[in-house]
């Protein structure tokens, strides 16, 4: 079972700075726990940030079971 995240830090870097090789663009939306920066992150590149923003407001993730 993954751990519930309370505190979420939404982060706008530079597409130099991702460490994850298969991803590149100019810029990214990272998301990770800002009690532990250290951990694991999510980068989104910029249509996948509108995508999940999209179905977000679209209400695809209100019926999710943590």
């Amino acid at each position: 079972m993954s751990k519930v995240i309370h505190s979420v830090e939404v982060l706008f870097i530079d597409g130099t700075d991702v460490p994850v090789e298969h991803k590149s663009g100019d810029h990214f939306v990272v998301l990770r726990d800002a009690l532990d920066p250290g951990g694991d992150a999510l980068y989104f590149s910029a249509d996948e940030w509108e995508a999940f923003i999209l179905g977000a407001k679209d209400g695809e993730f209100d019926e999710i079971e943590i």
